[in-house]
């Protein structure tokens, strides 16, 4: 689909108080969502103004959509990992006694077996699957057991 600048000023002149409703619920949103869930809602409501402004699946390349979900997706794993390096003084770890072990943050969980090289990871209650123990994590779960 090609839009010019006219057909932008008319839909801007028709809809002007739906994209102002949008963005006020976007900035509040940010500012008041303080979950992971945050990023889902503001990609939600993105796609929603997209297709409202007569945007069709067609006109949207589907490696755009992968690449807004694999962004938000990224955003998450950097929070997470960021929440590692902040809590890992309050990280408490539990030996569950079969070979398998707990690192609990206040918004972290991972599970794991001692000598596998993956871990679960769990953030704000959202789990996030099974990740690579890196230098993030081995960190953790080091601290976490100086902690004990």
């Amino acid at each position: 689909m090609n839009y010019d600048i006219e057909t932008w000023k008319a839909f801007l002149q028709e809809r002007w108080l739906v994209l102002v409703l949008a963005l006020v619920v976007l900035l509040i949103v940010i500012r008041v969502v303080k979950t992971v869930m945050k990023w889902a809602i503001v990609a939600l409501i993105i796609v929603g103004v997209l297709f409202y402004s007569g945007y069709t699946l067609q006109d949207l390349n589907m490696d755009t959509v992968k690449s807004i979900g694999s962004q938000v997706t990224d955003r998450v794993k950097q929070e997470a990992v960021n929440a590692m390096a902040g809590e890992a003084s309050q990280a408490a770890f539990t030996d569950n006694g079969d070979g398998s072990y707990t690192v609990t943050t206040d918004n972290l969980e991972l599970k794991g077996k001692q000598g596998e090289d993956e871990v679960s990871v769990s953030f704000r209650g959202v789990t996030l699957g099974k990740w690579k123990i890196g230098e993030a994590i081995r960190s953790l779960i080091a601290t976490a057991k100086s902690n004990g």
